[in-house]
């Protein structure tokens, strides 16, 4: 376990997005437009956006249905994936990869920002998410 002085500052500073699987990810985005009210956009899921409590900048939470047969959480079998804003990436999966947490060979980088993955302990895929840049996306994906 990392000493105290490590976590002075929390590594995550807010819930990027909620991704879950679903048989018609189109139809239920629909139901909630419809019956909810949430903006969807083009790309098929919501942003909520945000201001953080520490520096007061904007930021924003997607939420995204994706089809039920999306290999994107993999190696994950579960139906739902979370992903945590952090502000420094590589910090972050350096320090969980020295406290011995199961962090994937696993990263991607592109307009959105950086993303690295880790498995928790009950098998769920964590995406890791360093934003590029705010505000909001106007994005292609989710819907996989």
């Amino acid at each position: 376990m990392a000493d105290d002085n490590a976590r002075d500052k929390p590594r995550v500073h807010g819930l990027g997005g909620v991704f879950f699987k679903v048989g018609d990810p189109a139809a239920l985005a629909a139901w909630y437009a419809e019956h909810l009210g949430i903006g969807m956009q083009d790309w098929g899921g919501a942003v909520f956006p945000w201001r953080r409590d520490d520096t007061g900048e904007r930021a924003y939470t997607v939420w995204s249905p994706f089809k039920a047969g999306t290999t994107y959480f993999q190696p994950s079998d579960k139906p739902f994936m979370f992903n945590f804003r952090v502000d420094d990436l590589d910090a972050t999966l350096a320090a969980l990869r020295a406290e011995g947490c199961n962090v994937l060979d696993r990263r991607e980088d592109g307009e959105q920002g950086s993303f690295g993955y880790v498995m928790d302990p009950e098998g769920h895929l964590v995406e890791l998410w360093q934003s590029a840049a705010e505000p909001a996306p106007d994005q292609d994906g989710g819907g996989e």
